[in-house]
């Protein structure tokens, strides 16, 4: 293709390339993939830090042939939910704003910071032959109500669901995360396309991953069978049946549970845990440079939904464990999405206050079959090459892209 034969894709997500956070980390590997695909493709992130709002990037700059066009934003803080609107609020409207400077083909928004979808609105309005795609990572409200901050049956709900309805209906194409997203979607809307566009795993080796023997002494020990639960523990987040699986074990000298996390959540966390339960143990987070080894150290990765977040947030931590060909023990509920991959591929356990008795038992024997946990890494690593990796994503979403008449 070449560069007069270019369409063009204008990004907006609050954070991007190189800010640490796994969304920003998504979105990046998102924009690098479609210039591969033979797009013309500019970024427009806030100049600010995600972890560390003391950060500042910036203003231009170009990634891996992706132009990257920062927009400059208070310093709101948004651990506090008055900084998170404010913050959403100035991005939305400077987005908005951007219809009358730009002429992109295809417009993608993400869904940070939240309702960031309200502007297909204005751009419908203002640039009606822009084609508009929302990856849907997250829903809001609906993921503020499974929360607890704030009651279905609220006046800013019943104010905002007719304006995130009308904000659905004016995408041409919706990357959904599966079918409780769909569920959720296909109530504001019926006619928008949804095709799935997961998350892939930040890491992406050739082979199941060898283990990183001093990652392995510093979080296990000398256990036979370690379980880890790496990456973010938020709102969305929950292990009381994790904590109670690991108590039936306690006994097992030989089965260890690591936590490596960061989040709003750890402090609750951790105290959950008490002196007894002696076979739990925390690491600190591990950095991006660490994060291979520090997944390779683990035999089975825990991942956990809170009851009611299903289709209103990302499960990324699913595809950098099966991507690290290690097995999946999820908490969540059943009917999720996550519950049914791993179901339907063979590629774990999905616990439950019910079967956590039986869950133990088995885990305590797979301690002592190695080749079991061999081959249960090679299917793992098989499942995800050909169902979730960035490359089946992208090009799903580039094929979807192309086989509408989004760019034309």
């Amino acid at each position: 293709m070449s560069v007069l034969e270019k369409k063009s894709a204008l990004v907006m997500y609050h954070y991007f390339h190189p800010d640490d956070v796994v969304s920003a980390q998504h979105f990046s590997g998102l924009c690098s993939g479609l210039v591969e695909r033979g797009w013309a493709v500019t970024a427009m992130p806030c100049n600010r830090g995600c972890r560390d709002e003391s950060v500042s990037y910036v203003s231009s700059e170009s990634w891996r042939g992706v132009f990257i066009r920062r927009i400059w934003r208070p310093n709101f803080p948004q651990s506090s939910s008055i900084g998170r609107m404010l913050n959403a609020s100035w991005m939305i409207v400077a987005w908005s704003l951007q219809a009358f400077l730009r002429r992109p083909d295809v417009l993608v928004v993400g869904s940070d910071p939240m309702f960031s979808v309200v502007v297909a609105i204005p751009w419908r309005i203002l640039r009606p032959r822009t084609k508009i795609f929302h990856w849907c990572l997250d829903m809001h409200p609906e993921a503020a109500i499974a929360d607890g901050l704030v009651d279905e049956r609220h006046w800013t709900v019943r104010l905002l669901k007719p304006v995130m309805r009308r904000a659905y209906q004016n995408c041409d194409l919706i990357g959904s995360l599966g079918s409780c997203m769909n569920a959720r979607l296909r109530l504001y809307t019926q006619k928008v396309p949804l095709v799935p566009i997961t998350p892939w795993a930040l890491v992406e080796p050739a082979e199941p991953l060898a283990v990183d023997s001093s990652e392995r002494v510093l979080a296990f020990g000398e256990a036979q069978l370690g379980l880890m639960y790496s990456g973010n523990f938020g709102r969305a987040h929950d292990a009381e049946l994790f904590v109670r699986l690991a108590r039936l074990l306690r006994t097992n000298k030989s089965i260890r549970f690591v936590f490596s996390v960061r989040g709003n959540r750890v402090d609750e966390l951790q105290r959950m845990v008490t002196r007894d339960d002696t076979n739990i143990g925390f690491l600190d987070f591990a950095p991006q440079e660490r994060l291979e080894q520090r997944l390779s150290a683990a035999d089975v990765h825990m991942v956990s939904l809170r009851e009611g977040f299903s289709g209103t947030v990302v499960p990324s931590k699913f595809q950098g464990a099966i991507a690290a060909g290690r097995p999946i023990l999820f908490s969540g509920d059943p009917a999720s999405a996550v519950a049914g991959w791993i179901k339907e591929h063979r590629i774990g356990w999905v616990i439950d206050a019910d079967n956590l008795d039986a869950v133990a038992a088995e885990l305590a024997l797979l301690g002592n079959e190695p080749q079991r946990m061999t081959e249960l890494g090679m299917h793992c690593l098989s499942v995800y090459r050909r169902y979730f990796s960035e490359k089946i994503i992208i090009d799903r979403l580039d094929e979807a892209i192309r086989a509408s008449d989004i760019g034309q």
